[in-house]
């Protein structure tokens, strides 16, 4: 397994996580090149369904990156990634998903060092797990609807 290189989503609020990972590019900082990073307005847009996604299509695990509790550029798009974080990684866990795979954390533009340190954690974290073994394929078929069920009756 020490061949193991995971492929981790990320998904990186436009305002801050992106310009701190920019800021690290522009730093010519390295970390680990095993997150493709998908760009989003803010990380409260971040469906669930976009992550149960991501797992479906091969990740091994998820990381979705905002602005700190209080800096969200639309008021209060973090906490509700926060409310959304805390659900899917219950979720996940009962399919057998270690919760682990999926983090949320927070980087503001200024913090390239902390995009670095998070973005290097992350991947190491997930080569300690190890490549995702999603045994059931039903198991995320049935994660995908109960994120349906519930997204329809939070909003």
């Amino acid at each position: 397994m020490e061949d193991f290189e995971p492929k981790i989503v990320g998904f990186l609020c436009n305002w801050c996580s992106y310009a701190g990972a920019d800021a690290a590019g522009s730093s010519r900082k390295t970390y680990a090149p095993n997150v493709n990073v998908i760009r989003v307005m803010c990380s409260g847009r971040v469906d669930p369904q976009f992550v149960v996604k991501a797992f479906q299509s091969g990740a091994d695990g998820v990381i979705i990156l905002g602005c700190h509790p209080g800096d969200c550029h639309y008021k209060e798009g973090n906490y509700k990634a926060l409310r959304r974080f805390y659900l899917l990684r219950k979720m996940l866990n009962q399919f057998g998903i270690e919760p682990e795979r999926l983090r949320l954390d927070w980087v503001s533009a200024s913090e390239s060092d902390k995009f670095v340190t998070t973005i290097n954690d992350m991947v190491e974290t997930i080569k300690t797990l190890g490549p995702l073994n999603i045994v059931n394929s039903q198991s995320i078929e049935i994660i995908d609807e109960i994120v349906d069920f519930q997204e329809s009756n939070i909003e």
